[in-house]
Order: C-alpha cells, then structure tokens, then sequence
C-alpha cells in the first residue's frame, strides 16, 4: 500500500524512537488489519535498554526546549501541524487499516491533531501568570508558570493518534518533552505521525521531544509509572488499569491525566427534536463500532415517547451497512480483535440473563470474500433496567441500553446513578429542562451537551470526566496547566525587611 510506504512504515519497523529510529532487540510485535485478520506489519519492540535511550534523550531535549522561548515553541508545534496536514489522507487510511474505523472518522481524528496543534500555537503566546498585591509595603507578588519535565504518554488503541496529539503539541508548548507507549494493537499509527513530525523536530535537535518506546504494559509501561524522570503521566484506557497507574505514579508523588471508561448517557424528553435525537443516538453508539470512550452507551427516554423513538431506531438501525471501513458508505467497522468480539457477546448474554429484550442484532455479522476473517459484530440495541450490572459496566463495543423514564427527575436520577462520568446529553426544546439538566444538580459529567450526542468533542474544550473516568483533563481551555509547574514570587523592592502577618521577629 502506497500509503505506508509514504509513512516510512516497513516490514519489520523499530519500536524505539529518540530523536533517531534505533535498533531495538526486544520480541517481535505483529498488527493485523481488523477487517481482514492479515498481518500488515511487525514491530521489533523496546528491551529496557531502549527505554533508557529513549527517556534519557527525551529529558536532554527537555532541557534545550526549556529554555526556548514559548512563542518559538509554538512556531515549531506550528510546523509539526503543517507537516501532519500534508500527510492527512496517508495518516487517516492508516488509521482505518489497523484499528478499524470509518476512513471518514480515521481523517477526522488525523484533522483532530492539526486542530489541537493549532490551538497549542494560539496557547504559546497565552501561558498566562498572576500579579497580586502583597500586604507588605514595597513588595510585589505574583505566579508563573515554568515547564515541567518529561511526560510520560500511554494511549489506548481507539484514537490511537489524536490522544498523542492533545498531549504532545500541548507540552511541547509548555516546553516538555513526551515518551509515548501507544497500544500494542496499533504501534503502526504512532510509528507514522511520528515520521510525519520527525523531520520538523531533528532539523532543530529535538527529535527526541517524539520519543517512542513500543513494548508491552508489563515492560515499558510498569517502567514509565515508577520513572522518577517523569513529572507527570498521562493514561488513557480502563477504570481498572487506572486504578493501578494512579496509585503507583502517586507513591512517587507524581502527577497523572487520567482519561479513563464512560458510560455515556442521552437523554431524550417528550418535547425533543425525535430526529435530531436519532441521529445523535446512531452516529454516539455506531460510530467507531461502539469504541470510543464517549460512545452513547444509554438511552433514557420519556415513556410517552418510548415506543416511538424505540421502533423508529430499530428501523434505522436495520439501515447501518456493516463492512469494510476503507469503503466510504460503511457506517460500522470492525471491533478491534476477536476478544473484543467475545467481551460483546458474553455482554448481551449476560443482559439476557437479567431480563433484557434484544430490539435488534446481538451477535457476530457473517461476512464474506476477504472481510471474513473480520471482527465484524452487529449493533446491538436491548431495553433494559439502569441498575443491572451489565448495564453499570462499560462494554466497549456497539450495544445500546434502552431505558424508559418517567419525566426529567428521573432521568438525571438514572444518568447519574452509574460509577462512571464521562460524557451525557440531553435532547429537549423545553429552556428550563436544558438548563436543569446544566447545573449541579443535574448531570455528573465532565462533558454535558444540549441536542448534541455524547460523542465528537471538539479540542477547544476541555475533555475529561468525574468519578471513575478519573477525573483528568486534556486539549482545550486551561489543560495546558497540567504539564506544567507553578511558581510563586514575591520581589521585595523596598530597603526593609519586614515579615508577612506583622510579626516582629527581634530588633
């Protein structure tokens, strides 16, 4: 495929990136295309030597970026953007051939960097302080803010460049560095961008500042969380594993992003745009075959328009064409691999069991010709009860809940009523039902929407949720913070020394 090639990417590609492609001695890692089951490539993955050259190179240009003016660093972030923005179409096919999703979604994740990139530019010339009165006469007072150090980057496989993205152009701005460990399903998306960026960064000695360390969790990515090296973490993946990354980087008094599971609610009332709500619910639960951490997991809808809005999405759902995500007109991919397929299914059967009716799909979509090695599943919507287990739990694959409500009480009563709190929406035309829906006494996530689904946020706002999502923050707003550290001055300027509080200590 000519795309790979333009990507630098191989038959046997290194795993370890600092500031050069190194020769790595480690296991031989194989990704396979999700579609089809075929092997694409191999990566020849990190031994902890190569970690070492990789965190060690990525702390020297810590060090030379430091001292770099921030508006100069957003100059190269500025360049890095450009060079993504020419490799898009290549970025995007190679993200839809090793994980899966739509071309379309695949180009509009490659567009999700450019964005943030432009965004961190903006931020450079923005790494706003404070300036404070002091209580003491001939003093002045105020906070800065400095680089941080090297940041450690673990990513999940579902938006296996964007992640990297918010992350990297915003620390590079702030003046840190990254090591980035990408999920071992898709190392030929991390090995790509970089390659698209690299040429920017070494021009000016700082390749390293893209560090890329490929091996397994239990290897490199144990390392990163006990690295001394690395101020600050930055996890993307399960509740579970971020239980454990949160607990052992704070042993070191380390600091962590932690962006992990969401079980995504819409809410639809009486008065909602039904087709505005549909769309919504079809593009948050399908999209990316069910994968993304703000995918529409739950439908709370007013019962007295329950049947209604029931039968006119089993009916749109019998129009989602499942198939190969290089092929435009496909709405739903493949999972990720075959234990993805099996976690979905043991998921509906285990709804089954607790009296959950399938509306449609519930199982594997049979395939044929070259997609029938594929991990294709059909989306699957069930009606439901919120307090079942399986429906507290996040599946992370196109299953659907339904939920009848009674009116809004119950409705944010429910939404909330999950341990997770990522993303939610409400669909109503009814002012005071979105407002309520707003404050704090109405939805528990980090992200709350009005007609607008659970999914495709933009890099302006912040992005990140409560409760076990973990609480994190990245991209827009003021997450910049995060990768950095502040200071606080006071400058005395008179010709006394006098003491804070008016204590008077000795003559």
């Amino acid at each position: 495929m000519d795309f790979l090639k333009q990507l630098g990417i191989e038959e046997v590609n290194s795993g370890a990136y600092n500031g050069e492609w190194i020769e790595t001695t480690g296991e031989l890692l194989e990704t396979f295309n999700p579609s089809t089951g075929e092997l694409i490539a191999k990566v020849r993955q990190a031994t902890e030597a190569e970690y070492e050259s990789c965190v060690s190179a990525a702390e020297a240009a810590f060090f030379k970026l430091r001292q770099m003016p921030a508006p100069l660093r957003g100059e190269l972030v500025r360049k890095c953007g450009e060079a993504i923005r020419e490799h898009k179409d290549s970025l995007g096919r190679l993200i839809t051939l090793e994980m899966g999703k739509s071309l379309q979604e695949g180009w509009g994740e490659v567009q999700e960097v450019i964005d943030i990139a432009d965004f961190a530019v903006g931020q450079s010339r923005m790494l706003y302080g404070l300036s404070m009165h002091s209580e003491r006469p001939g003093h002045a007072m105020r906070e800065q803010w400095h680089p941080l150090g090297v940041v450690g980057v673990i990513t999940a496989f579902n938006f296996p460049m964007a992640v990297w993205g918010w992350n990297s152009m915003l620390a590079w701005v702030c003046g840190d560095s990254c090591v980035w460990k990408p999920a071992s399903a898709v190392p030929l998306c991390a090995i790509g961008i970089v390659n698209a960026v690299r040429p920017v960064l070494e021009a000016e000695g700082l390749g390293a500042l893209a560090a890329v360390c490929i091996g397994s969790g239990r290897s490199v990515g144990q390392k990163m969380l006990e690295e001394p090296r690395m101020p600050l973490i930055s996890f993307t993946g399960s509740t579970a594993v971020g239980r454990r990354v949160g607990s052992q980087v704070a042993e070191r008094f380390g600091s962590t992003i932690l962006e992990l599971g969401g079980n995504n609610a819409i809410v639809v009332l009486e008065d909602a745009d039904i087709d505005m709500a549909l769309h919504a619910t079809l593009f948050g639960a399908v999209g990316t075959a069910g994968q993304r951490c703000t995918s529409t997991r739950r439908i709370l809808v007013q019962e007295s328009v329950a049947e209604e809005f029931i039968d006119r999405l089993v009916r749109a759902y019998g129009d989602i064409k499942v198939g190969d995500p290089m092929d435009e007109s496909a709405l739903c991919g493949p999972l990720i691999d075959s234990s993805a397929v099996d976690q979905m299914l043991e998921a509906i059967e285990r709804a089954k069991q607790a009296g959950g009716e399938v509306l449609c799909g519930g199982g594997r979509q049979e395939m044929e010709g070259a997609l029938a090695g594929g991990n294709f599943v059909q989306p699957t919507v069930i009606r439901a009860e919120n307090h079942w287990q399986i429906v507290q739990d996040e599946t992370f694959a196109p299953v659907l809940y339904i939920i009848p409500v009674k009116d809004l009480e119950e409705a944010i009563q429910k939404h909330n009523d999950v341990p997770q709190g990522l993303s939610s929406a409400i669909f109503t035309m009814n002012m005071r039902s979105a407002e309520r829906f707003l404050t704090a006494t109405g939805s528990d996530c980090g992200i709350a929407n009005v007609n607008i689904g659970t999914s495709g946020a933009e890099i302006g706002g912040a992005f990140g949720g409560e409760k076990e999502t973990g609480g994190g923050r990245e991209s827009g707003s003021d997450s910049w913070k995060a990768y950095m550290r502040r200071q606080t001055n006071t400058i005395n300027y008179s010709d006394e020394l006098p003491l804070a509080q008016g204590i008077s200590f000795g003559s």
